[in-house]
């Protein structure tokens, strides 16, 4: 993995090479970032720019026999841990090596979500066990083989229980020239004895111009496609692939059309629409919901006179301010907040035309209070 093939983040870029060239690498580091950040891959390009042979001066060489083992996962000095759903009790990271190999090398902007599917994990608990703690000081015992460096990477550390004491003593008192870069997502889930023995990194959410221009250079989407998934996925790179691979619905007009129905109470086409969403699959009804919570607090920002914030693509803001001379601030929060309960229960396989129908029931009854308060009863295209 090169620092080139790495959406956005120049500056944590810069920050790492600087580290290395002025010899200044910290033997345990956290990098800290919301998902889809990039976070995993900085970590292996960095890692990988650490163990070059003919480092260049803003990236790894990408030629040389370490980074083509590093371009396969295959390099005998960087080790992986991460969380894993154990069948037996004496499951370690290596009894997943080859599933994770490819899941990385397919995606570096994974999720738990997606890490899942590949090891068939159905309902179980992730978790870093006992076992893989006492695989890690094992692995870690003995000197580099042929860089400079032994690393290991462990992946979302959140999931280390109390068992992550045990690397407490590697983690302070290393062999020499042994890296652990540690990739998290929520700081407050990790054990503070290990967050206190680490330099943190800090990595910001990804930008929406910055997804967007990868989605239309690198997956051959339109601009309004690739506005919409960047939009919607909130600067998670990882959501906005697993969306690509749902395609694009155009959910901002199906999304208001169905406003358009529950404010107008038109039962018959709210039927219509229900048997629809009931048969869009699970993952575009999170999108779709997903999109319509979005939206609406795009409108919140309208209604609350900062539409200056407001970020959407023209046709979506021509639209939301249309709405705001329809709805008030109380009604639109409490929109979303049928919507956000719809896509906890979608989460967790609710029935979908029980779900639907319910919260198209509840929007009609927020919407139509503007009947009552004496407002035209029009819903904007």
């Amino acid at each position: 993995m090169q620092f080139k093939k790495i959406v956005g983040q120049d500056a944590i870029k810069q920050r790492l090479i600087n580290s290395v060239n002025e010899n200044r690498v910290s033997h345990a580091q956290l990098f800290l970032g919301p998902g889809g950040s990039g976070g995993l891959p900085l970590a292996v390009a960095y890692a990988q720019y650490l163990s070059c042979e003919d480092k260049q001066p803003d990236d790894s060489c990408g030629v040389c026999s370490s980074c083509r083992k590093y371009q396969k996962l295959v390099h005998p000095d960087l080790h992986f841990s991460y969380p894993f759903f154990a069948k037996h009790k004496d499951d370690t990271a290596i009894t997943f090596i080859e599933q994770w190999r490819e899941a990385f090398l397919t995606n570096p902007y994974l999720s738990l979500d997606t890490w899942r599917e590949y090891l068939d994990a159905e309902n179980k608990q992730a978790n870093i066990n006992i076992a893989e703690c006492h695989q890690i000081i094992k692995k870690l015992s003995f000197k580099p083989f042929e860089s400079a460096y032994k690393i290991l990477i462990l992946w979302l550390p959140e999931y280390l229980d109390k068992e992550g004491n045990a690397l407490l003593k590697i983690i302070e008192e290393p062999q020499p020239n042994t890296l652990f870069l540690l990739v998290a997502q929520n700081q407050d889930q990790i054990l503070n004895t290990i967050l206190s023995r680490t330099q943190l990194i800090k990595i910001p959410q990804l930008g929406y111009s910055e997804i967007k221009s990868h989605l239309v250079a690198h997956y051959n989407q339109t601009e309004e496609a690739a506005a919409e998934i960047a939009y919607l996925c909130n600067g998670n790179l990882s959501e906005a692939l697993a969306m690509l691979q749902e395609g694009n619905n155009g959910y901002h007009g199906l999304f208001v059309s169905w406003l358009r129905l529950c404010f107008a109470n038109k039962g018959l086409e709210v039927m219509t629409f229900v048997e629809q969403a009931s048969k869009m699959g699970r993952e575009n009804q999170k999108n779709f919901l997903r999109y319509g919570i979005n939206f609406m607090r795009e409108c919140c920002l309208v209604l609350s006179g900062a539409g200056s914030l407001v970020h959407l693509p023209a046709q979506e803001l021509e639209t939301a301010q249309k709405m705001s001379k329809v709805l008030d601030l109380s009604m639109a929060q409490e929109v979303i907040a049928e919507l956000e309960k719809a896509h906890y229960h979608v989460e967790r396989n609710a029935n979908p035309k029980i779900l639907f129908l319910d919260v198209s029931l509840q929007i009609i009854k927020i919407l139509n209070l503007t009947i009552r308060q004496g407002r035209t009863p029009y819903m904007p295209n």
